[in-house]
């Protein structure tokens, strides 16, 4: 997230900057304060545990993750400060492994869309938050007329830069998925043009690498979802919702 996109530098410290900024955007948005059970899905390497536990005290920190070798990174990386605790859980976000009403802020930053089921996620979130709990996210949001182009991509994509992803859930899917679940809808914050210089980095990184199969993807689908970001065909959201 970059306050001012006409900005960005294009470096590697600017980029790990936009990251922390998204990273506070997201948990921002459901009113993380001292003192809180957090349960962040899809940590991947701790970035946001990190950035809870250097910024609040006396939280109980979770992160749950798919792949143990990422955990195992943040686990070496994030060391709790004195009144926290941390503790990095390998599992399935589908399939959360807590008692009912366990946390009272859930996070997926960035990483939803490489979920099996989103309605399985906020049908387990809903269960493991407490009463009055936030759930808050980041994902690509098409609009309707582009989701048909879309269908597919999950599938084609699977082995190439960003995974295997499902761009294909609109704001609509959102709004009749959250009153289907009981969840109350909290924010809808557009941070798409925020976010394109992402793109501009990644690309630039492809080009002074060896061009690998892998290398190529990188170019390929940060010009694509460059494209569609700078036309608003996809949108980056924040979006939060109330237990």
């Amino acid at each position: 997230y970059w306050p001012h996109p006409s900005e960005a530098t294009g470096t590697p410290e600017d980029f790990r900057q936009a990251a922390e900024q998204l990273t506070q955007k997201v948990y921002s948005a459901a009113h993380v304060s001292d003192g809180q059970a957090i349960l962040d899905v899809g940590c991947g390497f701790g970035g946001a545990i990190a950035s809870l536990n250097e910024n609040f005290t006396n939280l109980n920190l979770v992160g749950l993750n798919i792949d143990e070798r990422q955990l195992a990174q943040a686990r070496q990386n994030v060391h709790s400060q004195p009144s926290n605790h941390i503790e990095f859980i390998q599992g399935n976000a589908c399939e959360l492994p807590f008692p009912d009403a366990s946390f009272d802020v859930i996070l997926a930053v960035e990483c939803i869309f490489h979920f099996p089921d989103r309605q399985q996620f906020f049908q387990e979130a809903f269960r493991v938050l407490k009463p009055g709990g936030y759930l808050s996210l980041s994902d690509f949001v098409p609009l309707d007329i582009v989701i048909p182009l879309l269908h597919g991509y999950r599938q084609l994509d699977a082995t190439g830069f960003y995974g295997q992803v499902d761009l294909n859930y609109s704001q609509k899917d959102y709004q009749k998925l959250a009153q289907t679940i009981g969840f109350r809808p909290h924010c809808e914050h557009d941070i798409t043009l925020n976010t394109i210089p992402t793109y501009d980095f990644i690309f630039d990184l492809g080009k002074k690498s060896h061009h690998t199969p892998f290398q190529l993807s990188a170019l390929s689908q940060s010009l694509l979802l460059s494209f569609a970001s700078r036309w608003q065909l996809i949108k980056y959201l924040i979006l939060s919702y109330q237990k």
